[in-house]
């Protein structure tokens, strides 16, 4: 099936709308009646809503799953092009985030993955190329100088952030913590400019802009120092953590499997290309009326939107003034991912950087695909924006603009990406917030609103941001809305 999302260029096709992917789901729906009184309706397809409706049916909920796409995993999905998966969002799986490698586990994947890098054969080196200069060196070489750089970047307490934030799921846990969220990436960076080298400052800027998506000056310090906390206070621990491990198949076959279990207790009533827009909480029940003006009712609604899209749904009644401040105020990260088929093998074992004068900043090579030619993924931020759909050769120069020290240009056989920042259902890509948001806000985000639960990765509160935030997310408000309606058909039942 081919999904209405992404975007595929060849020299011999031209750019065309939608690549094929196997969490397209068809038939679409499976509701014959909108007069069914559901125990819970979970409004979101992605990692978090899957989670949430395949709990709350395996606990013997009649649950209605609502979704805008025609596909399931939100901001994480792959296409499948020549049996070779692109992975169009989130990519990236480790045994250190708990909630996705239980998920693995439970669905016996946890051998189906395989690393993005291979230092085995070919270039084996890393570009730097910071516009009128540029450096090539070895992987040690570029561990060394990104320790360095990272090093005094998070070093605020002596011991790199781990008396800041010792306990990473309570990250306000010190007031340390709580004053640093007010604190631009750029803050920091000028305290310590006098000690990085050039090139340790580039490095450090490309490598922070890769994790918000967004610019020095909008992304909050805080939030790195999060990540940082997450992955074990190390450089080794963030590559380990972050892009190293990937599923074989796309993250599409993984999401599939929570679809599938839900489906197979005959207590999941979905319907794809469906967007909601009004969610009224009667006291009694809540009633869902989607954008064609079709009516559902439930006990309970989860919603999983994210936050750059939960204003786009009317609540009745209106949801409380710290919610919709975090509503207004919205997260930063305008990432634009693009992966590139590249006619030269021996760049599977390159990465590089090109900034800050490159639309695109950071790219590794990430597979080799069927054809032989090496897959590149790169990535660039809100500092230099793109939109790749709009202007395809210009695309293409950032990607060779990437490969600025080789002898010869490599020729480009294909793109692929998804265009996050104008995705309706998006409208930016993974969780980033500005200074300040985090602490004002994240128990806004989390709160209920009577019958109203609200779930995202987006305010999870380990993994913030990732697969394995939303699958936190999802668990905890199945539970909530499970442990309920046991109790309240206990009450009934006793009377």
């Amino acid at each position: 099936m081919t999904s209405r999302d992404g975007y595929n260029w060849t020299p011999a096709t031209g750019l065309t709308a939608g690549v094929p992917s196997i969490g397209v789901i068809h038939p679409p729906t499976n509701i014959s009646s909108s007069e069914v009184l559901y125990d819970v309706i979970v409004v979101g397809a992605g990692y978090c809503g899957l989670t949430a409706a395949r709990n709350a049916a395996a606990e013997g909920l009649k649950v209605l799953l609502l979704e805008g796409r025609d596909r399931i995993g939100g901001r994480s999905w792959s296409s499948n092009i020549d049996g070779y998966p692109f992975e169009m969002g989130g990519t990236w799986v480790h045994w250190g985030q708990s909630n996705t490698w239980r998920e693995m586990t439970r669905y016996q994947m946890t051998s189906e993955v395989e690393r993005s890098f291979d230092f085995s054969y070919g270039v084996n080196h890393y570009e730097l190329n910071m516009g009128e200069k540029g450096y090539t060196m070895s992987h040690e070489k570029e561990d060394e100088l990104l320790i360095s750089a990272l090093n005094k970047f998070t070093n605020i307490d002596g011991v790199y952030g781990r008396n800041t934030i010792p306990l990473p799921y309570s990250p306000f846990h010190t007031a340390a913590a709580r004053d640093l969220d007010n604190l631009s990436a750029q803050d920091r960076i000028n305290s310590i400019t006098p000690s990085l080298s050039p090139q340790e400052r580039a490095a450090l800027e490309s490598f922070v802009l890769l994790c918000s998506g967004a610019t020095l000056a909008t992304m909050s310090f805080h939030e790195f120092l999060h990540w940082w906390a997450m992955c074990g206070y190390t450089y080794a621990g963030c590559i380990d953590m972050l892009i190293s491990w990937k599923f074989k198949r796309g993250q599409s076959s993984f999401a599939i499997r929570f679809f599938t279990e839900a489906l197979a207790t005959k207590r999941l009533s979905y319907a794809f290309n469906t967007p909601v827009a009004h969610i009224h909480d009667t006291g009694a029940s809540v009633e869902v009326t989607t954008r064609a003006g079709v009516c559902y009712r439930a006990a309970r609604l989860i919603s999983t939107l994210p936050l750059n899209v939960l204003g786009d749904v009317s609540f009745d009644p209106p949801l409380s003034p710290g919610k919709r401040a975090a509503i207004a105020t919205g997260h930063v990260n305008q990432c634009v991912k693009v992966h590139a088929e590249i006619s030269n093998k021996h760049l599977r074992s390159w990465t590089g950087v090109a900034y800050p004068h490159n639309e695109l900043m950071y790219a590794i090579g990430d597979g080799t695909t069927p054809a032989g030619n090496t897959h590149v993924v790169c990535f660039g931020g809100d500092n230099k924006h793109i939109d790749p759909e709009v202007d395809v050769e210009a695309t293409k120069r950032a990607v060779s603009n990437m490969f600025a020290q080789q002898k010869e240009t490599p020729q480009i056989e294909r793109l692929v990406f998804h265009n996050w920042s104008k995705d309706e259902f998006a409208k930016g890509a993974w969780f980033f917030p500005p200074p300040g948001l985090v602490s004002s806000h994240l128990g806004d985000l989390r709160e209920r609103h009577g019958n109203v639960l609200f779930a995202n990765s987006d305010w999870a509160l380990g993994w913030r941001s990732f697969i394995d935030g939303a699958i936190e997310e999802g668990t905890r408000v199945a539970y909530e809305v499970k442990t309920e309606l046991a109790e309240r058909e206990r009450v009934r039942s006793s009377l």
